[in-house]
């Protein structure tokens, strides 16, 4: 259980997340999912989530275009059981330009335009083929060469350097060129660690990149899953939050209320100071994310 008096605020203590009297943007992502019951789990999510009124969601793309047929079809149910627009991820690594051309294709007569652009990863064993694109920001440039203007196309940022970055200053290089090849905002990874955004804002204005970075938030409801997540992409975790939730060990609801809290007080903070907007990482759970959003007083629809 938690702590008596544990962070003595109430929900109605909480603030009402008005910037200027606007709303703050916020967006939800999800999975493809492999079964008929997942899917039709990931639309109730959706569908719950839709109550908040968001400005997209999105729909990830598995290692080298393995949930190529997935994405597609999750984007298009997701879609049109909510009536809110659902961005695709897209990826160029494993994926030849005759095979991005074509899903870009499929998007605009959708009626899609916004795409989240990666680099992605391969999977296990599959090597890179003589011409396929490499890196995200040739991503970007091929998508605006394709289509245009027509996609609002974001980017990934890391806060905390990406994992395979040698150092922060090649990692900002790397997004400058990004944002060069016509990026219009970013996503960062998610993080615990405010300070660690704001001082990649910092960078950012030294180096005159001005697009948002909105920043990416993770709900905790599972201890042994969050740590895999952040060991293989670099997203540290503040050893007093490890060291809590190793001591509520298999006591899922107090897992689940001290990470609501948690993750309540980082986005009252960034909030506060501003930020263009929120995007939650749902791992498909309507739930979790609720319990932050109606929390921090998201109106509802």
């Amino acid at each position: 259980m938690l702590w008596p008096g544990f962070w003595p605020h109430q929900k109605t203590m909480l603030v009402n997340v008005m910037a200027n009297n606007d709303p703050v943007s916020i967006s939800f992502e999800f999975f493809p999912t492999r079964t008929a019951e997942g899917a039709r789990k990931l639309v109730d999510s959706a569908l719950g989530l839709s109550r908040y009124q968001p400005e997209f969601f999105s729909v990830t793309y598995g290692a080298g275009g393995s949930t190529r047929d997935g994405t597609l079809a999750t984007v298009l149910s997701t879609q049109n059981e909510t009536s809110i627009a659902t961005a695709p991820h897209l990826s160029c690594v494993g994926d030849s330009p005759e095979q991005l051309r074509e899903l870009l294709h499929v998007y605009r007569q959708q009626g899609i335009d916004r795409i989240v652009a990666l680099r992605g990863d391969l999977p296990s064993g599959m090597g890179y083929e003589r011409g396929d694109l490499r890196h995200a920001n040739e991503l970007v440039a091929f998508i605006r060469s394709e289509t245009g203007s027509h996609f609002h196309i974001e980017v990934a940022a890391y806060p905390e350097v990406h994992p395979q970055a040698p150092t922060m200053d090649r990692d900002l290089e790397n997004f400058r060129r990004k944002v060069e090849a016509g990026a219009n905002s970013a996503i960062t990874q998610y993080f615990f660690n405010p300070d660690s955004y704001f001082y990649f804002l910092e960078r950012l204005q030294c180096l005159d990149i001005k697009i948002p970075v909105v920043p990416g938030i993770m709900p905790i409801t599972n201890y042994t899953r969050l740590a895999r997540f952040s060991d293989a992409c670099g997203a540290e975790i503040p050893r007093w939050i490890r060291k809590q939730l190793e001591a509520y060990g298999d006591d899922t609801d107090s897992i689940r209320q001290f990470g609501t809290e948690v993750v309540t007080r980082l986005c009252e903070g960034l909030l506060a100071e501003g930020v263009p907007g929120l995007h939650f990482y749902t791992l498909n759970q309507a739930g979790p994310c609720q319990d932050i959003c109606d929390n921090l007083g998201f109106p509802v629809a």
